[in-house]
């Protein structure tokens, strides 16, 4: 864990829908990172003004290489860059990876429950992955709510994952719009169908939740409610700090 700035190369990028592209990054010396942990961009501009905003790993190996996904927001002052202009060959400033409280780790032999909302899944996924990397025969399940499903992010691998791995289950929530012979319109989550789609609380399992803050408050409370137990790992982005 690195808490000193250093250079990363821009090695790939790839669009996961309109607004959100995968960067993926080469960094001398890194040795891999927690699963759920972020890293901190810093764009420093020709006049030396600086803007740093904090981005969820979705992957990371031991090789040096790791992988974020942006999503745009219209009024930011970095995410518009890195989505829209940054190039591979590029250099970026970076600091960590970084965070111990959100994280999974592969010796838990609990079974997981994942609740994501829109870009939330992100640090979700790099659980997701290393578990799929891992001996752990622990279930893991998500619970991934979105407005549509052009929005998600990851989707032919999470369906890959979702069909072919008997360690985890996908369940999705669409706002706005659904898939085509979907069985019913469009809805916003709600307390009854949280519990209809995670693991019940007599399984104890571990619980993460990453989405906007007002997302991942109320879904909190549901759980609480409902019997779950207090100690639920939350992430959250929106409405504190500056824009990204």
């Amino acid at each position: 864990m690195s808490t000193t700035w250093r250079v990363a190369d821009v090695v790939s990028g790839m669009p996961e829908n309109d607004t959100a592209r995968t960067i993926g990054l080469k960094v001398a010396g890194l040795d891999g990172s927690l699963p759920g942990q972020h890293i901190d961009i810093r764009l420093t501009s020709d006049d030396g003004y600086s803007a740093v905003r904090s981005y969820s790993v979705a992957a990371a190996g031991m090789d040096g290489l790791l992988q974020i996904t942006v999503d745009e927001l219209a009024d930011g002052e970095v995410s518009p860059y890195l989505v829209r202009e940054l190039v591979v060959g590029d250099q970026l400033e970076i600091r960590g990876p970084v965070g111990g409280w959100f994280v999974w780790l592969p010796s838990d032999p609990n079974p997981v429950q994942l609740i994501a909302g829109g870009s939330g899944i992100v640090p979700l996924m790099s659980m997701i992955r290393a578990h799929e990397a891992s001996t752990n025969p622990s279930r893991f399940r998500l619970l991934y709510s979105l407005k549509s499903p052009e929005a998600g992010f990851y989707r032919s691998e999470l369906e890959t994952l979702g069909r072919e791995s008997g360690r985890l289950a996908v369940d999705y929530v669409y706002t706005r719009a659904v898939p085509p012979g979907w069985s019913h319109a469009p809805q916003r989550l709600t307390a009854e169908s949280l519990l209809a789609s995670i693991l019940p609380a007599d399984a104890a399992p571990e619980i993460f939740i990453c989405g906007q803050t007002v997302f991942v408050e109320t879904v909190s409370e549901w759980l609480v409610q409902a019997g779950y137990p207090t100690s639920i790992k939350t992430e959250r982005f929106g409405g504190t700090g500056g824009n990204r």
